[in-house]
C-alpha cells in the first residue's frame, strides 16, 4: 500500500505532502524513515548505557534544528538510509540480539506513524526509548502508549524569546510541557531494575546554554513545581559545544562556565531534584558524537 499524507504530525502542523520518498515540509523528509546509524552507545545517562550500551537508531531530519544542535550534520536533512516498516523491524531485532540494554529511538518524532507501525506487535523483550526533543503533540504520542517504556525528552526553553530564536519555535514550552505530562501519564513513576537500569519512566534532560542560568533556572523549577518528588528523573547536561550555526550569534560562542554548571547543579538541590544527574563542564566536546557512517544498517530490509 502507498504511503502519502498532508503532514500536521508535530506542532508545526506545516500540511507538508509526505510520500514514501519525498516531502517538502519543515522537517523536509518522506513518510519512510532515513537512518544513519543503528549500533549500541554508550553515551546515554548510566541508567540508560549500563555496561552493554544502549541500542542507538539515529534517524536524520528533525521538525526543530536547533541553531545548536550536536547532530547537525543529520539533522538538517533526509540523509541515510530509506528503510521500510519491515525493514526497521529488522534493523530493531538484529539491535537487539547485540545484547543492548534497550533500543533506542533518536529524534523520532517526524517519522512516529511508521515508527508506531514497526513497533506494533513486535516482541524486543527489553525497553523501548523515545529520545525527542519534546517538540510534539499529545495527540501523536497517544499513538505510542504501550509501545514505547522509557521516555528520554529534552526541556530546551520555557521561555517564548529563546525558543523563537534558536529553534524558530516560540510556542516550544506549550506543546513540550503539554507532551512530557502525557508521557508521565503513559508510563508513571521511573522504575530501575536491581542493577539500576531504567525499565520505565520519564528521564527529562535540559542543555544549558551559556550566559542562559536563569532560564535554565525556570526549567528546573517548572519540574519541582510539575511532577511528585522522585517520580522522574532529570539530567542537567553541561555539554554544550559550539556548533557551525551558532556563530550567528555571539552568546552562544563559548562553552558553559565551571560556575554556571555549580550553580546549577546546587539549585537542583535547593529545589530537591535528588534523582538524576549532570555533568562536568569537560563534557563539552565533540567526541561522544557518534559517526553517522550508516553503521548496523546494512543488509537490511530497504525501501
Amino acid at each position: 500500500m502507498k504511503i502519502g499524507y498532508l503532514c500536521k504530525d508535530c506542532p508545526r502542523a506545516c500540511g507538508a505532502w509526505r510520500d514514501e520518498t519525498s516531502g517538502n515540509g519543515f522537517c523536509g523528509c518522506a513518510a519512510l524513515p532515513s537512518l544513519v546509524r543503528a549500533a549500541p552507545h554508550f553515551g546515554e545517562e548510566p541508567c540508560i548505557s549500563g555496561t552493554k550500551g544502549s541500542g542507538t537508531v539515529f534517524f536524520s531530519g528533525c521538525n526543530l534544528k536547533c541553531v545548536f544542535c550536536q547532530n547537525h550534520e543529520i539533522s538538517r536533512g533526509s540523509t541515510g538510509t530509506r528503510v521500510t516498516v519491515d525493514g526497521l523491524r529488522e534493523i530493531l531485532l538484529r539491535l537487539r540480539d547485540k545484547g543492548v540494554h534497550n533500543i533506542n529511538l533518536v529524534t523520532p518524532t517526524h517519522y512516529i506513524r511508521i515508527i508506531a507501525q514497526a513497533l506494533d506487535g513486535l516482541d524486543l523483550g527489553i525497553p523501548v526509548v523515545w529520545n525527542s526533543s519534546g517538540y510534539e503533540t499529545v495527540e501523536m504520542l497517544r499513538m505510542l502508549e504501550g509501545l514505547v517504556q522509557i521516555y528520554l525528552p529534552d526541556l530546551k526553553y520555557t521561555r517564548s524569546d529563546l525558543a523563537k530564536r534558536y529553534s524558530a519555535a516560540p510556542d516550544y514550552f506549550t506543546f513540550a510541557s503539554a507532551a512530557i505530562s502525557e508521557m508521565f501519564r503513559q508510563t508513571g513513576p521511573y522504575r530501575l531494575d536491581k542493577d539500576g537500569l531504567l525499565l520505565s519512566g520519564v528521564l527529562i534532560r535540559h542543555l544549558i546554554l551559556p550566559g542562559s542560568e536563569e532560564a535554565s533556572m525556570d526549567v528546573i523549577d517548572y519540574v519541582a513545581d510539575t511532577f511528585p518528588q522522585n517520580s522522574v528523573l532529570f539530567s542537567l547536561m553541561s555539554q554544550y559545544t559550539p556548533m557551525p550555526d551558532s556563530t550567528r550569534f555571539p552568546e552562544l560562542c563559548r562553552t558553559v562556565s565551571a560556575e554556571s554548571n555549580e550553580l546549577l547543579c546546587h539549585y537542583m538541590k535547593i529545589r530537591k531534584i535528588e534523582n538524576g544527574y549532570w555533568q562536568e563542564p569537560a563534557s563539552a566536546t565533540e567526541e561522544m558524537i557518534p559517526a553517522f557512517d550508516g553503521t548496523g544498517i546494512e543488509s537490511m530490509i530497504l525501501y
